[in-house]
């Protein structure tokens, strides 16, 4: 039998079994290292980031969808139910869908009911127009905000807009189209960037005028009010006869930081209303494609 030590069967009592070998020694629990404690402390720091970036690129993105398909809904009720003459529309209420928004060259699927107000829960829904900014079509400034990541995402491709690419808006009882401006600061470029779709007079005014300084894209900081003015980049909040109808798109820069703003500058040159059946001639920029 030799004195071998007996095997330590499940169910046994482990204490017995050292007592009946005293050459065995109960092993001293290991130490532990500051090491191992900032590793455990590093893996569950990344696990919770992964889960936030789950749920802020994914699950916010289908509660996100279902507040838009929501809003499309209301929206297509309300025009179907009350027409309203052009000269009485007002400013909808807080929360509410009023118009619908589409960028032709992010192909035919870009549809998004824009929602009155950017408080979380608005942009949760949709763009959200900046409330005491201008309606569409308006002289002066219609800006409107949307998350670039996550909730819909409405503005995740806003980078690659290019000078001239149409944003049509469509309300209750117009086509608005608008055109991106240049995102050069030079006049000969200026010019030149937006000589095919805009009107002469107008490109000139844009090249050379009191909107030179206005760029189609540009990244400014959150604090940076001046972009949503009814004349963009100057701290007058007056609308002055005259001015163009612009159209200012704001959203998060870098893509997955809040740290800075994107900014879309485009202006107005043409208007198509509807009637009051809701049919009618699309804009011809609804056809098109890059």
């Amino acid at each position: 039998m030799g004195g071998a030590p007996q095997p330590f069967w499940p169910g046994e009592n482990l204490s017995e079994n050292l007592g009946k070998n005293p050459g065995n020694k109960a092993r001293k629990p290991a130490r532990i290292t500051p090491g191992q404690v900032i590793g455990e402390v590093l893996l569950t720091i990344g696990a919770v980031l992964l889960l936030f970036a789950f749920y802020e690129s994914f699950w916010t993105n289908i509660a996100s969808g279902k507040m838009q398909n929501e809003a499309q809904s209301r929206l297509e009720e309300v025009w179907e139910e009350n027409w309203v003459n052009p000269r009485s529309v007002h400013a909808p209420a807080e929360g509410d869908a009023f118009a619908r928004m589409y960028i032709p060259s992010f192909g035919p699927d870009y549809r998004f009911a824009i929602i009155e107000g950017v408080d979380p829960t608005a942009l949760l829904a949709g763009p959200g127009r900046y409330p005491g900014t201008q309606m569409p079509g308006e002289p002066g400034n219609f800006a409107v905000a949307g998350h670039r990541v996550g909730k819909g995402a409405p503005f995740n491709d806003l980078g690659q807009l290019n000078a001239c690419d149409a944003i049509v808006v469509e309300t209750q009882t117009q086509w608005v189209t608008y055109r991106v401006l240049p995102m050069e600061g030079d006049a000969e470029l200026r010019r030149l960037s937006t000589s095919t779709c805009l009107p002469p007079d107008l490109n000139e005014r844009i090249a050379t005028g009191d909107y030179a300084s206005v760029l189609g894209r540009h990244i400014t900081l959150p604090n940076d009010i001046n972009v949503v003015n009814p004349m963009p980049e100057t701290p007058s909040t007056e609308v002055m006869p005259g001015m163009e109808s612009i159209l200012t798109l704001t959203t998060c820069h870098p893509q997955f930081s809040n740290k800075e703003r994107m900014i879309i500058h485009a202006v107005k040159t043409e208007a198509v209303p509807k009637t009051p059946d809701g049919e009618g001639a699309l804009p011809a920029a609804m056809t098109e494609r890059r």
